[in-house]
């Protein structure tokens, strides 16, 4: 179990952009694969991004790849989501997720074992 906080969310136009950050605790950090979750109201909790443990392997949902990009500083035990281009479709609630180094990094919320509590970004004009 690993302890996630999220931060930089915020409020944006469409176009802007955001830099999330998810710090985590741990002496270990290195050993988990890291994603970024996000959840708008009335809809189920959606894949964003993940990188692996090393951070060279990175995955994208198909709505942000090319906007979004995913990385992290094992040093800082901090993962990152830059958002660029940002779209009204992306309000929602982002949430950071960790899990143990596998194989195949994990793309659903049943893959992750440790969550934080979230941060809200909206884009409005």
């Amino acid at each position: 179990q690993v302890t996630l906080v999220e931060s930089g969310g915020g409020l944006v136009q469409p176009g802007g952009s955001l830099r999330l950050s998810c710090a985590a605790s741990g002496r270990t950090f290195s050993s988990f694969d890291m994603a970024w979750f996000r959840q708008a109201p009335g809809k189920e909790r959606e894949f964003v991004a993940a990188v692996n443990w090393g951070g060279y392997k990175t995955y994208y949902a198909d709505s942000v790849k090319g906007r979004f990009t995913i990385s992290r500083d094992n040093a800082k035990n901090t993962v990152y989501l830059q958002m660029n281009t940002l779209k009204v479709e992306d309000t929602a609630v982002y949430y950071c997720a960790a899990s143990r180094s596998r194989p195949r990094v994990g793309n659903t919320p049943m893959d992750f074992g440790s969550w934080g509590q979230g941060t809200q970004v909206t884009v409005s004009s």
